[in-house]
């Protein structure tokens, strides 16, 4: 996040600061609910590791499942991308079959990061594309299934 200055110049926000905020957004809840994340461990000074939650979207082999995920933010981070892996296993053509982890290359939000993208845009997106056609109707692992 950049905070607009005088003369065009610019504050770049600290890497805590921004999770400090991204931390107190997912603890309120967003939205209809059906996505959320928090931190795995409150005593990491370094605010590194991260839980997601899905559930589903409506109206695909997805309805009503809870998919967990893990989003490391390296020290790069927010202006490089977390890395992402889904916990539960899952069968989205952006996602390692094998390993859970979500693939830059197939999943435009993490391969065109932008430092403004937060956690819950990745979350957001990534149930947007569990509805999206080649996705929606993909045959699913067991529910309860994890990586």
């Amino acid at each position: 996040m950049t905070l607009g200055g005088s003369g065009g110049s610019s504050v770049v926000v600290p890497r805590n600061f921004r999770l400090l905020e991204e931390l107190e957004r997912g603890e309120k809840g967003i939205g209809d609910g059906t996505v959320s994340y928090g931190m795995d461990d409150g005593d990491d000074i370094y605010m590194r590791s991260w839980t997601g939650t899905i559930i589903g979207p409506h109206n695909t082999v997805h309805e009503g499942r809870i998919y967990q995920l893990k989003l490391f933010c390296d020290k790069d981070y927010p202006d490089k991308p977390p890395s992402v892996r889904f916990h539960s296993r899952v069968n989205m053509t952006c996602v390692n079959p094998d390993t859970g982890l979500v693939d830059p290359r197939k999943f435009p939000v993490l391969g065109n990061w932008q430092r403004d993208y937060k956690m819950e845009y990745i979350l957001t997106q990534l149930k947007k594309e569990m509805a999206a056609s080649q996705n929606r109707k993909l045959v699913q692992p067991p529910e309860g299934a994890f990586f």
